[in-house]
């Protein structure tokens, strides 16, 4: 059986990496009891799939992750029953079955939508104005590592609401938008803003 959670990373959470990240939900999933399946070869490992990483300090409103269990013959276990088990800052908001030879989760994620807070006062003096220009320009060169792009066909949408900013990059396999890299182009320092990513868009399934 393969499952897909629904959960939100908040609290002192949101300061754990990717990799613990996994390594809570395979204790979450073992302290509820449930019959993980592992992989196959010489090291076996649980098979969890979490959906995208998210970077020290975001809070994450709506992330995924697929796990596969050995059983197949039970409905799939209550959101209460996973709650108990978690650890502070993990919210368990939907557990629903999903085909088990779907591609794989990290594949499936076409964009990522975020709420960035400004937390100065006056940061969002000329806001708008900003957001404007920026998104009247045709192109955004970049680098990443050493390897250059442009910035400007990732950013879906892009809005003001007063102290906030809404807005939704595209999350391909060949380039992702990243919220604090719009937010270095409207010359607003990361470090002064709370970053949540709200929602992770799948792409359609295929019939």
């Amino acid at each position: 059986m393969r499952l897909r959670i629904t959960f939100a990373k908040t609290g002192a959470l949101r300061y754990t990496g990717h990799l613990d990240l996994h390594k809570i939900w395979e204790r979450t999933l073992r302290r509820a009891g449930l019959p993980l399946a592992y992989s196959q070869g010489f090291h076996p490992q649980p098979k969890i799939q979490i959906a995208a990483a998210l970077p020290l300090g975001f809070l994450g409103r709506e992330e995924i992750v697929d796990i596969w269990l050995e059983t197949n013959d039970s409905p799939p276990p209550p959101p209460d029953s996973l709650q108990s088990a978690a650890p502070p800052g993990l919210t368990i908001l939907r557990v629903e079955p999903v085909p088990e030879r779907a591609p794989a989760l990290q594949t499936q994620i076409a964009a990522a939508e975020y709420q960035v807070t400004l937390l100065e006062a006056g940061g969002g003096s000329d806001l708008e104005r900003r957001v404007a220009d920026l998104l009247a320009k045709e192109t955004l060169p970049r680098e990443r590592r050493g390897k250059s792009y442009d910035l400007r066909p990732l950013i879906q949408t892009l809005a003001c609401r007063g102290a906030s900013l809404d807005m939704i990059l595209s999350a391909g396999e060949g380039a992702t938008g990243r919220p604090e890299e719009v937010l270095d182009e409207l010359g607003i320092p990361p470090e002064t803003t709370r970053i949540e990513r709200t929602r992770l868009i799948l792409k359609p399934a295929i019939e």
